[in-house]
Order: structure tokens, then sequence, then C-alpha cells
């Protein structure tokens, strides 16, 4: 993947970032070049990433508009199926899991994180770390989503809900 000044890209378990600029520091008494990233999730931090390693290891493309149904779907596909909890796996396990998923990069993956995880909830209270992940995850899709149609963060949460939720009307 070739990075350019002004692109959007997703970076592994930050979210969406706007490359800034190009820009030498020294470090350890080296002068270095690195991409500088800003996040787009309204934190304002910037992330620096060295221009001679591999992108493809930390950042991937945002999704392309046309693939935002299909991960919808993803969340969609078992709303309103509870998981038997006795098959839901031990809170050690979902930690490790979560953290794999947070440095694939795949917001697939995070899709149905979230999905899991709103599910877990409907049975039981999620734990401290369960609830974290859950925030986290659903921050990076909120954030992609919104930067992919153009829409506020609020929209593209609002876009998640109402697949996450079921249809009361289909319910009854």
């Amino acid at each position: 993947m070739r990075l350019t000044v002004g692109d959007k890209v997703v970076y592994t378990g930050r979210g969406p970032c706007l490359i800034n600029a190009v820009v030498n520091k020294v470090v350890c008494g080296t002068t270095a070049s690195f991409y500088r990233l800003a996040l787009l999730d309204d934190s304002k931090a910037e992330l620096f990433m060295p221009v001679d390693k591999s992108p493809d290891q930390h950042v991937r493309a945002l999704l392309n508009r046309s693939e935002i149904p299909k991960l919808l779907g993803l969340l969609e596909t078992r709303a309103g199926v509870t998981k038997d909890p006795g098959t839901a796996k031990n809170w050690r396990q979902r930690e490790l899991d979560s953290l794999k998923l947070f440095n694939s990069g795949s917001i697939f993956e995070l899709a149905q994180m979230v999905e899991s995880l709103t599910q877990l909830s409907t049975t039981k209270n999620l734990a401290a770390h369960d609830r974290e992940t859950l925030y986290r995850a659903r921050k990076l899709l909120i954030c992609e989503i919104s930067e992919v149609m153009g829409e506020s963060k609020t929209a593209a949460e609002a876009r998640i809900d109402r697949v996450l939720e079921p249809d009361k009307n289909k319910l009854n």
C-alpha cells in the first residue's frame, strides 16, 4: 500500500487517520522520516509511523462505500437471537481474542465481536473489560462508517443501533 499525504487510512487498533505530513524527527541521535497521522475519532491524537517501515503491517485502506451493507449485515445476522450463555468463552479467553481482533485490523471481525458482545449483554451483565472491549470496538466501527459514508458519528452510531436492536414489530 502506498501512502500519500492527504490520504485517509485505518491504523490497526486505533481507527481512521488522516495522513497529515511526512516529518523528520531525531530518534536516538539519528534523523528519521515519519508519517504524521491524525486520528479522526475526535481525540485530536497523533501517531507517527516510520516511512521506511512497511505500512501493510499497521494500516489498511478505509472500506469502500459498497462494503458498508456487508459490514452492517454482520451485525444484523443474529440480532435478536440470544446465544446459550454456557457456550460463551470465559473472560480471559474473550480478552485474548479481543486483543488479537483489534490487532488484526479487520473491521469485519470487529463487527462480529460487537454483535457477539451485544448479544452476550442481553443474557448477563458484562464484566468491566467486556464492556470496555464493546465500547472500543463500537467506537472504531462508528468512526470508520462515519468517514466512509461522509456522515456524522451520531448518524453512524444510529445506523449500528438500528441493526443491533431487533425491530419489535418483527418479533410480534
